[in-house]
C-alpha cells in the first residue's frame, strides 16, 4: 500500500541507543498529537482487550551527522512543513515546561539537534530528508 504522505524521523548518528529511542518516542509524538487522522483506530486481541491506536501508516527512520539534521530542519522551515525537534538539551530537562523553555532559549539556526521528525507530502519530506540515510 502507498500513501500519499510521509512520516520520518531523523536521529543524530553518534547518539547511544537509549538516546534514539528516547527521542524517537519523543517526536513522533508531536506528529501523533498534531495529527490525530494519522491514527488508526484501537486494536483488540482475540479475548476483547483493547489496546491504543498507532499510526495507520509507516514510520520510517533516518540517521545523519550533526551536519544533516541542520540542513534538513532547515528545508523543513523553508518549505513550511511543520517538524517536531529534540535538542541535546533535553536531555538534562525532567519535564514539558522546562523543555519548552530550554529550546526556546536558543535561537533556530544554533538548535543543537537530536533528532526531528516530519509528516508532509513524500516528495517534500523526501526533499528534506535528502543526504540522511536509512537508520541501520
Amino acid at each position: 500500500m502507498t500513501f500519499p504522505t510521509k512520516i520520518a524521523v531523523l536521529l543524530r548518528d553518534d547518539l547511544p541507543v537509549w538516546q534514539r529511542l528516547n527521542v524517537t518516542a519523543f517526536v513522533v509524538s508531536g506528529v501523533a498529537g498534531t495529527q490525530p487522522e494519522l491514527l488508526g483506530e484501537d486494536y483488540a486481541d482475540a479475548d476483547g482487550t483493547t489496546y491504543l491506536p498507532m499510526f495507520g501508516q509507516p514510520v520510517l527512520v533516518f540517521e545523519g551527522d550533526a551536519a544533516a539534521l541542520a540542513a534538513a530542519h532547515h528545508r523543513a522551515v523553508e518549505r513550511g512543513v511543520a517538524c517536531a525537534v529534540f535538542t541535546q538539551e533535553l536531555f538534562e530537562t525532567g519535564n514539558d515546561t522546562d523543555n519548552r523553555a530550554a529550546v526556546r532559549a536558543v535561537a533556530r539556526a544554533d538548535l543543537r539537534l537530536a533528532g526531528l521528525a516530519v509528516h508532509g507530502p513524500k516528495n517534500a519530506v523526501d526533499k528534506i530528508l535528502k543526504g540522511a540515510r536509512l537508520h541501520g
